[in-house]
């Protein structure tokens, strides 16, 4: 009886470390890109249509539809997402949707780990979009400029430099546009619009929205 419980006990034990080192493996965001998947299982995304991807800023956009009625959007920012984290799950939530164009905003969130400049954006994003470009070689990428976020203050200099440096990679490529929303969101003296922004001075508000509805408006494809 001891030796049955003992192996019982060892089985138990077993089981619950390879669930546990499974869930240790799983990489930043799986369940988010899981639920993605259930989703999309549940009811089938719009076949060509136009694709957001990227961090919390779309994902807080929810109503995202409303602010582009005469366009089949679909939405799957994944909020603290950084450009790395998007590259690991191009083949999970971009790729699949066949998308006639993808619209991306990330980067920002890159930023808050030490070491990481305009240039480590840049060539992140370059990754990103030659991963897309690979297999949807005739899909149209626009790129949504990093945001002046009041609460980011400190890395806007290096923020506008990357997103110079990846307007002028736009230009180098055809079917691309890039959406510049950072000078729209400052004031005449350069600093952030602080009525756009939530008490986090991160996240927008609808007056933040509408002004990325306008830019965004023009580069969408029919």
């Amino acid at each position: 009886m001891k030796y049955t419980t003992r192996l019982l006990v060892c089985f138990l034990f077993v089981q619950l470390s390879s669930l546990s080192l499974s869930a240790q493996q799983n990489p930043r965001f799986y369940k988010d890109i899981q639920a993605f998947k259930k989703q999309d299982s549940i009811s089938a995304p719009p076949k060509n249509a136009i694709l957001f991807v990227g961090s919390s800023s779309f994902t807080g956009w929810k109503d995202v539809q409303t602010y582009f009625p005469e366009y089949p959007i679909i939405n799957r920012g994944f909020g603290g997402s950084s450009l790395t984290d998007v590259i690991r799950y191009t083949n999970d939530i971009i790729i699949p949707y066949q998308p006639k164009q993808v619209v991306v905003y990330c980067g920002e969130n890159d930023f808050t780990v030490t070491g990481v400049n305009a240039d480590t954006v840049y060539n992140r994003f370059k990754t990103l979009f030659e991963l897309i470009r690979k297999d949807l070689p005739k899909t149209h990428i626009a790129f949504v400029s990093l945001k002046p976020s009041p609460s980011r203050a400190k890395y806007m200099p290096e923020m506008a430099r990357a997103n110079d440096l990846i307007r002028d990679y736009l230009k180098t490529n055809r079917r691309t546009a890039y959406v510049d929303v950072y000078s729209k969101m400052l004031l005449a003296d350069g600093t952030p619009m602080p009525h756009i922004f939530k008490a986090d001075k991160l996240h927008m508000v609808e007056s933040g929205y509408r002004i990325w509805q306008k830019e965004i408006q023009p580069t969408l494809v029919k």
